[in-house]
């Protein structure tokens, strides 16, 4: 993401936001879901081609390099990545990166609130829909981390943890680029989200999972794809025995989003170089539990 992505909207970043409001979100993320899953040659050689055209994605790093021998449109999206192309930093305390992206914004909940963007803050309740265990994030630390098309789209673990939760929250799906978040109140705890709690060996911490216009889906390794869902509604999903290591895949998004780690009041912190904008890739130290 560039500075770009920090500046002041303009009149036609403000005439972008009041389409998101009145367009058929849902609507047309199921459109793309059928799109780029579609495996008739010439449908996903197309839409590769013109991905391609726009967004310069490096094919080094994937287990298959030739983007035009995935299967589908997504399955090139969601690529994986060859075995070793993102060590993932060793020690029990330490927090990496469960994404390659870029910080949109890092730091501690204050009054219940994460910010948002400049000047726009959001209540912690509201991104976790009254979840009775939003509390042990209550003075926690977050940081906001924002998947670019042209990312890696597999999400990892960020800690070694055991799955103690997973929520669907039904909403909207407002775009998650700068115009977006700059002018709509609230945005991460208004769109669709997937919502993971874990327990580590330093504490509670959550991954939360944000949709998107042109989501497609959101899907985690126990549950499969869980957006878009059959029925809206705030759902607990079965969570089955399960502890994942840090650096583990955790689940991906069919197509780009956002991702919201949570660490547990009183036992996270952030390094001092995690500020916005800054790159992270996957397995790199983001900070610490204690």
């Amino acid at each position: 993401m560039s500075a770009a992505r920090r500046a002041v909207p303009g009149p036609g970043a403000r005439l972008f936001v009041a389409l998101l409001h009145v367009m058929p979100q849902h609507a047309l993320s199921r459109l793309v879901l059928r799109a780029t899953r579609a495996q008739t040659p010439w449908l996903k050689n197309l839409i590769t081609r013109l991905f391609l055209a726009r967004f310069a994605l490096d094919m080094s790093e994937a287990l298959e390099s030739d983007p035009y021998r995935y299967s589908s449109f997504n399955a090139l999206f969601t690529r994986a990545l060859r075995p070793g192309a993102r060590p993932v930093a060793a020690g029990a305390g330490i927090v990496v990166s469960p994404v390659d992206g870029t910080v949109s914004e890092a730091g501690t909940i204050e009054d219940g609130r994460l910010l948002q963007a400049k000047g726009h803050s959001y209540r912690l309740e509201a991104l976790l829909a009254g979840q009775p265990w939003a509390a042990r994030f209550a003075r926690g630390a977050f940081a906001t981390l924002y998947l670019a098309p042209h990312d890696y789209h597999r999400i990892h673990m960020p800690l070694t943890g055991r799955l103690l939760d997973t929520v669907y929250v039904p909403g909207r799906l407002f775009s998650v680029n700068a115009s977006a978040v700059a002018h709509v109140p609230g945005l991460f705890a208004r769109n669709e989200r997937v919502l993971t709690l874990f327990e580590g060996e330093r504490g509670a911490f959550a991954v939360v999972l944000v949709g998107a216009l042109n989501v497609g889906s959101i899907a985690t390794v126990w549950a499969g794809d869980v957006t878009p869902a059959p029925r809206r509604r705030l759902t607990r999903l079965p969570c089955p025995p399960l502890t994942l290591a840090k650096g583990e895949e955790l689940g991906r998004f069919n197509m780009g989003s956002t991702v919201i780690v949570l660490l547990e009041s009183g036992r996270g912190q952030w390094l001092p170089e995690l500020r916005a904008l800054r790159p992270v890739r996957l397995g790199e130290p983001l900070g610490t539990m204690t």
